[in-house]
């Protein structure tokens, strides 16, 4: 008897000792909270002020959490878009499957690369949606703690603004999708929601320590601190500038966080 709660008692050790960062360091409450007050302060960052959904992963893409700014259950989706629910999915899985430890990658910054005749064209076919979990379970309970993708890993890759991943300093933790307005607006409400939740990269990623292709470090982008960035810019257009190889067009009615203007010169919104 002794032997098998010997046995049992170092299973549960291991066990809790490889639980996942995002999913036990973030309650859906201070996920919630986060979200509701990102959705109440957001609204200079432009977009059309809809409701959102917001997902956050662990660092294996198993969803932690999804929960919405509108009303949650089956009619959801007379609020907020409900294919946001599943876009927010695939842009804190895209985010967290592109990202490493010491190197951020937003969503937003490979929406160059993956366009036709991009260095990254066909990423966005390499890690499909898993249909029979993304449409499973009982819609009663879409956007609350007990959503049916919880726990659950639905893949999926989108290329477009909303996904961020989260760190504890540079080590990588998950990443959080955010999805229901314009692609910018989706970013800059992820971009409150990660400092509520103080998982922030410590200045690494895309806009602060990349690299071009002869291996020399590129001078970061005016006002980049974090390193995920989201950089308006003309996607492709490498002869303006090298940020434009990881940029993504403006946004209707949206505020630009880092912009590309013709000549060159980076300027950046806070």
């Amino acid at each position: 008897m002794k032997r098998h709660c010997y046995w049992a008692g170092l299973v549960l050790s291991i066990a809790s000792s490889h639980s996942f960062a995002a999913c036990r360091d973030i309650t859906f409450e201070s996920l919630n909270a986060a979200v509701q007050k990102a959705a109440s302060q957001g609204k200079s960052s432009g977009g059309y002020g809809l409701p959102l959904w917001a997902t956050v992963v662990d660092e294996t893409g198993a969803v932690c959490w999804v929960t919405t700014s509108g009303t949650p259950g089956a009619t959801a989706g007379n609020m907020a878009w409900l294919g946001g629910r599943l876009s927010s999915v695939q842009k804190a899985n895209t985010a967290n499957a592109f990202s490493l430890d010491g190197y951020a990658t937003s969503t937003a910054n490979l929406y160059s690369a993956t366009q036709p005749g991009g260095s990254l064209f066909g990423l966005q076919d390499s890690n499909p949606l898993n249909a029979a979990v993304a449409y499973a379970g009982n819609p009663s309970f879409f956007g609350t703690s007990k959503d049916p993708l919880k726990g659950k890993r639905m893949g999926g890759i989108l290329m477009l603004g909303g996904g961020l991943a989260l760190y504890q300093g540079t080590k990588k933790v998950g990443a959080l999708g955010v999805s229901g307005d314009t692609s910018c607006r989706d970013h800059a409400l992820a971009w409150l929601i990660r400092n509520a939740l103080n998982l922030v990269p410590a200045g690494v990623g895309t806009t602060t320590v990349n690299f071009n292709a002869a291996g020399i470090q590129q001078t970061p982008l005016a006002g980049a601190k974090v390193g995920d960035e989201m950089i308006i810019g003309t996607p492709n257009d490498v002869e303006s500038s090298y940020w434009n190889s990881w940029a993504q067009p403006g946004c209707p009615n949206s505020v630009d966080a880092i912009k590309v203007p013709s000549n060159g010169t980076l300027t950046t919104f806070k």
